[in-house]
């Protein structure tokens, strides 16, 4: 079974509506910048937390795809619709795309 992959020019801008986008990165990565409204659940902690996820399509997106493909290929086991941000929020910074952080600062991908 292969992981399910789009890259960031395949990603509609805005975010369609009941798309859920889930940031698989640590805490600190979270809270320098992140996606508005994505759900945040490290993948340490996926497997305990996965009933927070919506039903329904799932962008899953880390840093730069490693982490999210894991993600993706277990969840995909689970029977979720998912699918992998290859580049990450490396390629999401860089398309512009918007983010936010929680530091108080400009928001980056660290």
């Amino acid at each position: 079974m292969g992981i399910p992959t789009v890259s960031i020019d395949q990603v509609p801008h805005p975010l369609p509506e009941g798309l859920t986008v889930l940031d698989v990165r640590e805490p600190m990565e979270w809270q320098y910048g992140h996606i508005e409204g994505a759900l945040h659940i490290p993948l340490g902690t996926l497997t305990a937390r996965v009933d927070e996820l919506p039903a329904g399509q799932t962008l899953v997106v880390c840093k730069v795809g490693g982490r999210s493909a894991q993600a993706v290929m277990w969840l995909q086991q689970q029977g979720h619709d998912v699918v992998n941000l290859d580049g990450g929020m490396l390629d999401w910074e860089a398309a512009g795309r918007p983010m936010v952080s929680e530091t108080g600062q400009a928001a980056q991908v660290v």
